[in-house]
């Protein structure tokens, strides 16, 4: 059941905030050995919030999902990561946290992930691998896979994700559910544990448009202890959710319709767009000339970012710290070699080369330049339509063992959803429909829906007429 349907059941008295948790811990116990979406979940914790929680607030009573890089107070926050999983607890709540107990939502759950959220299929967890519900021999994508998984999978009503480069929704896409990345600033990231901090979102993972609205009022809105959240109104999202998309101009991107998109792939994100098109959307090709260096940019400034805020992480403080170190040196060296993998490692030792002596100029700091020209491709875009549709991903979900083989095509697999992050706009990815990839079962396929920055509203009512398409 939908968060929304959920809400009208308490409220009318037809069911209980303990019997849902009842209800998922089945599921859990029943599915999640096989998906593997959960790192671990407190039932007891979450039974005593549900026994005194107010259903007269906006999301009272309903359990949500959270990705274990965001903090909750008293629990593991492990990041998918051997570094944390020892015996790192949440000494504080995140402020997107505070905002779902405020609005009487339960924290229920710590989902999966890609270490450290450096991934696009779950497979770099440290700690065990999640699969995709839809054919357990798949990836459920990265770096939230957990999160979309357990939406899939009806083991979780919605849950919370992040998005750096496309961790939100491309597993969203994979998995069949519903991914929004807002804007960067409308969502406080103060308790995410930071990659990289010009690009990190926080933003749900739900069964349905209105569901990730919902949630999205909640958690928006300026914060104090995030310098980059801005103080700006929030807009009441639910207002226009059905105001359809009559006389609105939608822009296709001929770069995001180029080669080496799956057939499939390719045949119902057209029948998307043809289905806005027939509720009287005005849909014209648009240019977005610097897409071909979004995946390049990307792989500068994201891993420069990470090889920073991952310093913190040196085996004193708190996490895994070697045994019998000879001296400091050797302690940072074996508590970092020991407590991160292998992808980690490859984006820190990249992100310090490109951050280096010498090589500052010729990659970092081109590779803003070229962040600007991104985020101009966006603005010019904007004042010609309304919004812009994509592809999420060119293929549906590949069968596990990418990245281990090839870590630069897993990164090209990104490269639709790399440059909305570079450019700071909102992003949604809806699902559109199935297709078949290599003789197996179908397989979900999300439509992008891209909207300028703080367009919000605008995107959730455009997602929403897409959704009523399919």
């Amino acid at each position: 059941m939908t968060l929304t349907s959920l809400r009208q059941q308490l409220l009318a008295g037809e069911i209980t905030p303990a019997a849902i948790l009842a209800r998922l811990a089945g599921g859990i116990a029943a599915r999640d050995g096989q998906t593997g979406a959960y790192l671990s979940h407190d039932l007891e914790a979450a039974m005593a919030e549900a026994a005194r929680a107010d259903l007269t607030l906006p999301l009272g009573g309903i359990p949500i999902a959270i990705k274990d890089n965001i903090n909750v107070l008293g629990q593991p926050c492990t990041c998918g990561s051997k570094f944390l999983a020892e015996n790192y607890r949440s000494p504080y709540d995140a402020t997107v946290i505070r905002k779902l107990r405020a609005a009487g939502a339960i924290p229920f759950g710590r989902m999966n992930l890609d270490e450290f959220a450096m991934g696009s299929a779950t497979e770099n967890s440290a700690l065990q691998t999640t699969r995709n519900p839809h054919d357990p021999a798949r990836i459920p994508g990265g770096s939230s896979g957990g999160s979309a998984a357990a939406v899939a999978d009806r083991t979780a009503i919605a849950a919370l994700g992040s998005d750096t480069g496309g961790s939100i929704r491309q597993p969203a896409s994979h998995c069949g559910v519903v991914g929004l990345k807002p804007s960067y600033g409308r969502v406080s990231r103060y308790g995410l544990v930071a990659f990289a901090s010009s690009l990190d979102q926080i933003g749900p993972l739900t069964h349905s448009v209105e569901d990730a609205a919902r949630i999205l009022q909640v958690i928006a809105g300026a914060d104090p202890m995030d310098s980059t959240c801005l103080e700006v109104p929030v807009p009441d999202y639910l207002a226009s959710l059905d105001a359809g998309v009559k006389g609105l101009k939608l822009g296709l991107p001929k770069e995001y319709f180029g080669e080496g998109i799956d057939p499939g792939v390719r045949r119902q994100v057209e029948a998307a767009v043809a289905g806005l098109a027939a509720q009287g959307a005005e849909v014209v090709e648009i240019s977005l000339p610097h897409t071909t260096y979004a995946v390049a940019t990307y792989y500068v400034v994201a891993p420069a970012e990470a090889s920073s805020n991952l310093s913190r992480f040196d085996g004193i403080r708190y996490g895994h710290r070697a045994a019998n170190p000879a001296d400091v040196l050797d302690l940072y060296q074996r508590s970092r070699e020991e407590g991160f993998g292998p992808e980690v490692k490859r984006r820190i030792i990249l992100g310090t080369y490109v951050l280096s002596s010498g090589y500052y100029d010729a990659y970092y700091s081109r590779a803003q330049k070229v962040r600007t020209l991104i985020r101009r491709d966006f603005e010019n875009a904007f004042t010609r339509v309304d919004a812009i549709l994509a592809p999420v991903a060119p293929t549906p979900a590949r069968q596990f063992g990418g990245t281990a083989i090839d870590p630069l095509h897993e990164y090209l697999s990104d490269i639709f959803t790399l440059a909305p992050n570079l450019a700071g706009i909102c992003a949604i990815s809806v699902p559109c429909g199935c297709t078949g990839f290599d003789g197996a079962a179908a397989l979900p396929v999300g439509l992008q829906i891209l909207g300028p920055h703080l367009g919000e509203a605008m995107l959730l009512r455009i997602a929403r007429a897409a959704e009523q398409t399919r």
